[in-house]
């Protein structure tokens, strides 16, 4: 899968399809004078506003590296996810002063059938979207699409919120906080999305220490070159998305000649970017 593409088009879908649904949300909350239908109409179109920096951020990564940048310019794709987070942090705010007004208020939330069928559909779309956002993001290893799932998402539930509140208060008039209530809970779950955005985004680009499973097969591969143990230590993984750099010390016997140790380095580093797709830089100690 390219990962320029599947952004971009990952991007255009959710524009199109939020836009669409922005429309369709504005209109019924205007007809049905509701409130509640319109916000989350106006939440709707901050996704495609969202989607549509992802495309730019796509055009931005893709550049090829110059004298400025020698490694690329992948990590765009980090900064842009961890600015959708800082949209959600700003959408779960709104969401949870919104829920404890309208709490405070003792609010209540009345509907025509019309907003019980454009909320319902509007949830399964929006699912649907995030779910899509979620299959690139791990298809391409990719967070900035994954963020924008998670905005579908955010989406999504708030468009939950609102149908719940119709239905329970349609059945239950006494529980007029039940709106508030889950407006809560869903702020806090988007919070915890945006939390998980950032940190997954800073921690690639503070660095990363390579996970058991990658050391133990890079292990495996070393087996093949040098017979003997390489004492593999001190690896560590600079992420630039569209590349990546791998530092790494082995120790070989201190007898060795300098280009016999050259020769087992560089055959290592080969290996390295045919096998795992990395440039590694080998430091020598003797044993």
């Amino acid at each position: 899968m390219d990962r320029k593409k599947a952004q971009i088009v990952e991007g255009i879908v959710s524009v199109v399809v939020n836009a669409l649904l922005f429309v369709v949300k504005f209109w019924v909350g205007i007809r049905t004078g509701s409130i509640a239908l319109v916000a989350d109409a106006w939440h709707t179109m901050s996704d495609s506003l969202t989607s549509i920096f992802v495309v730019f951020a796509a055009k931005l990564a893709s550049k090829k590296p110059d004298k400025e940048h020698p490694f690329g310019h992948g990590r765009w794709e980090l900064i842009s996810a961890i600015i959708v987070a800082f949209i959600l942090v700003f959408i779960g705010y709104e969401f949870l002063t919104g829920s404890i007004e309208r709490f405070q208020n003792r609010e209540s939330v009345t509907y025509g059938t019309i907003a019980i069928v454009i909320t319902a559909v509007s949830i399964v779309i929006k699912e649907l979207l995030a779910q899509y956002g979620f299959y690139i993001g791990r298809k391409t290893n990719n967070p900035v699409v994954t963020a924008d799932g998670w905005h579908s998402r955010s989406d999504a539930l708030s468009s939950v919120v609102v149908l719940a509140g119709i239905v329970i208060t349609k059945f239950f008039p006494g529980f007029w906080w039940m709106d508030s209530v889950l407006g809560i809970f869903c702020a806090l779950a988007i919070f915890y999305a945006a939390f998980q955005i950032m940190k997954d985004s800073i921690t690639r680009m503070l660095g990363e220490e390579p996970d058991a499973e990658f050391i133990e097969e890079l292990d495996g591969e070393l087996d093949k070159i040098y017979d003997k143990d390489l004492k593999l230590h001190h690896l560590h993984l600079h992420n630039y998305i569209s590349h990546k750099e791998l530092t790494l010390h082995i120790r070989l016997d201190g007898t060795m000649s300098v280009e016999e140790g050259h020769k087992i380095a560089s055959q290592i580093e080969q290996m390295i970017k045919q096998k795992f797709d990395m440039d590694a830089t080998i430091h020598i100690e003797p044993l």
